[in-house]
C-alpha cells in the first residue's frame, strides 16, 4: 500500500500554481487602463414592457464612486434577440430630475462615430471622453434609440432613481421636453474612469437587499452607498469603487428576478473592470421558498445554498479576489417566513462565520437585527415588511463592515 502523501508535499505541489495565480493577478492589476465607477446588473425585462419601435431618448442618471479625467459608458443589449441601433449620445452631469447642469455636455461616440450597432447579447464601450467628474457625482447618460424592431429589452427593474423617457432625439438638450418618468435603467450597466494610484472596486452581490429595495428613491442610501461613502473619507481609501450588483428576487440556485447568482457572476464579478473585493449577501429568496414549495427546484437546503456561495467565492478566489461572506438579514414576519426556512437561515449564516470559505465575514443578521427577537429586524431598521431594511437599517449595514479590510 502506498503511503499517504504529507501535507507538506501537497503544500509544496500547491505552491507553484499559487504563486502562477498571484503574479497573474498583480500583472493584471499592473496593467490595468480602467477602473468601474458605477454598474447595475442587466436583465430582461418582462413582455409588455418595451416602447414599441422608439424613436425616443432615454436620460439615465447615475451616482458613481470614483471621479476622474475621462469617463467611457458601457452600453448593453445582453437579452436582447435583435440588434440594438443608438443613433447619438450625450453624457453630463445632472442638475436634477432630467436637467443637466450647464456647460457640461458633451459628445458619447464609439470609434469615432456618433452612433452604434450592439449585436444580439453583447455590450459595447463608447470611446474615452475627455471629461472631468467629481467622486460621487450624479452623471446623465442620455441616448437616443431611432425607429427599429425590438422583442426584448435589456434593462436593470428598480434603480431607485429617476430616470427619463421622451419622444425623439433630445440628447442635447439643457432639459427634456415630455419626459416620462421610470425608476429602471435600460440599456447602461457600467460606468468607467481612468485608473490612478489605488484604484480597486468592490463589487456588492446580491439581491434586494443589496439592490437597495424600500430605500427612499433618488437618495443613494442603499448598503453599498453608505460603504462608498465611507471609503471615500478615508483618505487611503478614497480610490475605491463599490459597484452594485444586486437584482431584486435574485435567487442563488435558481432563476426567479434575472438570472441566478451561479448563472451570472462572471457577468457581474469576474468581468467587472479593476475589482479587488467582493461582497456576497444571497439566498434569502431561496429561503423564502421553503414556505410555500411548488417544484422540487423550491426544496433547498442549506448545504445547496452553501455549495452555490462556496462555488462563487472560489471562482473570484481563483481570480484574485477577497471574497467577504455577509450573514443573512432576519425576516421573522415576512410574507414567505416558515420556521423551515429559519432554520436554513440560521444554518447558512453559521457556515458563512464559521465555514473559513471567505476572506471576513460581516454579520450583517446581527447588526440588523432585534436583541430580545433575532429571527426579526429591530424595529427602529425595518421597512414595514420585515424582509427588507430602511435607511436607518442600509445605514447600520453599511457602518458595520471593517473598513480596514480594504487594504
Amino acid at each position: 500500500m502506498s503511503r499517504p502523501m504529507s501535507s507538506y508535499c501537497l503544500a509544496l505541489i500547491a505552491l507553484p500554481a499559487l504563486l502562477l495565480a498571484a503574479n497573474l493577478a498583480a500583472h493584471a492589476q499592473q496593467n490595468r487602463q480602467w477602473v468601474g465607477t458605477w454598474a447595475a446588473a442587466p436583465m430582461l425585462a418582462p413582455m409588455g414592457s418595451n416602447r414599441g419601435h422608439f424613436d425616443a431618448t432615454f436620460r439615465e442618471i447615475v451616482h458613481i464612486s470614483n471621479g476622474g479625467s475621462q469617463i467611457r459608458i458601457r452600453f448593453t443589449n445582453e437579452f436582447g434577440i435583435d440588434g440594438l441601433t443608438i443613433g447619438s449620445a450625450h453624457v453630463a452631469l445632472s442638475a436634477g430630475g432630467s436637467d443637466l447642469q450647464a456647460g457640461t455636455d458633451h459628445k458619447i461616440t464609439f470609434f469615432g462615430a456618433d452612433g452604434v450597432r450592439i449585436p444580439p447579447g453583447a455590450q459595447m464601450y463608447s470611446d474615452p471622453i475627455n471629461f472631468s467628474v467629481a467622486a460621487q457625482s450624479d452623471v446623465a447618460v442620455s441616448f437616443y434609440l431611432p425607429p427599429q424592431i425590438s422583442h426584448s429589452e435589456t434593462y436593470h427593474a428598480f434603480a431607485d432613481q429617476d430616470n427619463f423617457v421622451a419622444v425623439g432625439d433630445q440628447t442635447a438638450a439643457a432639459s427634456l421636453t415630455g419626459a416620462t418618468t421610470v425608476q429602471s435603467w435600460f440599456y447602461i450597466d457600467g460606468v468607467d474612469v481612468p485608473v490612478v494610484a489605488g484604484s480597486e472596486s468592490v463589487v456588492a452581490f446580491g439581491d434586494s437587499i443589496t439592490d437597495g429595495a424600500h430605500s427612499t428613491p433618488n437618495k443613494n442610501l442603499r448598503w453599498p452607498d453608505i460603504l462608498a461613502d465611507r471609503l471615500k473619507a478615508v483618505p487611503a481609501q478614497n480610490q475605491i469603487a463599490v459597484l452594485n450588483e444586486g437584482i431584486g428576487g435574485n435567487r442563488i440556485l435558481n432563476d426567479q428576478a434575472g438570472p441566478s447568482a451561479l448563472a451570472r457572476y462572471e457577468r457581474d464579478i469576474l468581468s467587472q473592470n479593476g475589482v479587488r473585493y467582493l461582497i456576497i449577501l444571497e439566498s434569502i429568496n431561496d429561503i423564502g421558498r421553503l414556505a410555500h414549495v411548488t417544484t422540487p427546484d423550491d426544496d433547498v437546503t442549506a448545504e445547496q445554498l452553501e455549495g452555490g456561495l462556496k462555488q462563487i467565492a472560489d471562482a473570484a478566489h481563483q481570480h484574485g479576489i477577497e471574497v467577504f461572506g455577509a450573514t443573512l438579514t432576519p425576516y421573522g414576519g415576512a410574507g414567505y417566513y416558515s420556521a423551515k426556512g429559519e432554520q436554513v437561515r440560521e444554518a447558512v449564516n453559521d457556515w458563512i462565520l464559521h465555514s473559513g470559505t471567505f476572506d471576513a465575514a460581516f454579520d450583517f443578521a446581527k447588526a440588523t437585527s432585534d436583541p430580545n427577537s433575532p429571527n426579526q429586524f429591530n424595529p427602529a431598521y425595518d421597512s414595514g415588511d420585515h424582509l427588507h431594511p430602511n435607511d436607518a437599517g442600509y445605514k447600520a449595514m453599511g457602518d458595520s463592515i471593517p473598513l480596514n479590510l480594504f487594504k
